[in-house]
């Protein structure tokens, strides 16, 4: 397994992180997967086992199951793990049970180390951005957090670029912690977060955590051009995440991506995995698994490497059109480029 810094931290995790999403199967969570301790106890040990170090879950999933079951097969060994957890959805029907304000993060921040069974959190994540709540509220909210030995550090996931760079600049004009790393969508299917996620990253030395890196399933292989989809897969409920927009442009990425693992001996899931551990500025690539199988699979990734010639396949069927004003950059800037505007620009110059 390999070790990778924690964004601009002193903290190092491995390059896969075990997401715990699966774990629980509450509400709409069981369109995801409905894995209690038992299971959920495999799956980890095996993890430790391979050598992550890194656990990532949620209050929201699962109405907090997921935590709790995390909680209790972590028991004993604490200290062996980097854990991450996030925060913003609701957990309650009142005004004040979801959102970023100062209270409810302080609330929310307790609820999950009670679930968790631990007196400190590595990674707190806020899940989502708030406009309803000043951004100098919440990251006075988790400065205090820290101070009080409860977090180690904070991050943020499905921010913008422009609301990121914001709470950025309001932490170093405030004196506040700042935000270590960005959980972030991001695979072959859909490399949006180029546009502006990931050369910010470089630039602001942020880490990257990737979530659903196979695209809700659909880089597994299973999903073929002209064949029913597989029954019960995450694709065929209303789950919704990731949408498609262009079905044909989709299946033209999958058969590149099946040719690619098919010559190499891999799976379809383990390629897309190790195409992702090899892009700029990603930490670390989160994976689930309903069951210990799936695991074994994707841990494979990071056994090998793409060469050249495969990324550039890989590259080539699924890049991201220029749109302004990236376009106009590569036409007109490429003199002067950071290696943050490269992150993007560079296959088009």
């Amino acid at each position: 397994m390999e070790y990778r810094q924690l964004g601009y931290t002193g903290l190092r995790v491995s390059a896969l992180a075990l997401g715990t999403m699966t774990f629980g199967g509450r509400d709409k969570f069981a369109m995801v997967g409905e894995t209690e301790v038992d299971e959920a106890r495999r799956i980890v040990d095996r993890s430790l086992d391979a050598g992550i170090n890194f656990i990532d879950t949620a209050d929201v999933y699962s109405a907090g199951r997921s935590e709790e079951i995390v909680g209790e097969v972590i028991k004993g060994r604490r200290d062996e793990i980097v854990l991450a957890t996030k925060a913003r959805f609701a957990m309650g029907n009142g005004q004040n049970d979801a959102g970023l304000s100062r209270r409810y993060l302080l609330r929310a921040c307790e609820a999950s180390l009670r679930r968790l069974q631990t007196d400190y959190i590595d990674l707190y994540q806020v899940h989502q951005r708030d406009g309803l709540t000043p951004m100098d509220e919440t990251l006075d909210a988790l400065d205090t957090l820290v101070h009080q030995g409860k977090v180690r550090y904070i991050g943020c996931s499905n921010h913008s670029g422009w609301h990121l760079m914001k709470a950025l600049g309001i932490s170093e004009r405030l004196g506040l912690q700042r935000y270590v790393t960005q959980q972030i969508y991001y695979s072959l299917l859909n490399r949006e977060a180029e546009y502006e996620l990931v050369p910010l990253s470089i630039d602001q030395q942020l880490g990257i955590l990737v979530w659903s890196p196979l695209a809700g399933g659909l880089l597994s292989g299973k999903y073929r051009r002209n064949k029913e989809r597989p029954e019960g897969a995450r694709q065929t409920t209303s789950w919704g995440e990731p949408p498609v927009y262009d079905e044909d442009r989709m299946y033209d990425i999958i058969e590149t991506l099946v040719e690619v693992a098919s010559a190499r001996g891999t799976s379809p899931a383990q390629t897309a995995l190790a195409y992702l551990l090899g892009r700029p500025a990603v930490t670390s690539v989160i994976i689930g698994a309903r069951n210990e199988q799936q695991l074994i699979d994707n841990l494979g990734s990071t056994e090998w490497t793409l060469d050249d010639t495969e990324r550039a396949r890989l590259d080539d069927v699924s890049a991201p059109q220029l749109i302004y004003p990236y376009w106009h950059q590569a036409k007109t800037a490429s003199e002067r480029l950071s290696a943050a505007d490269e992150a993007l620009l560079r296959p088009f110059l």
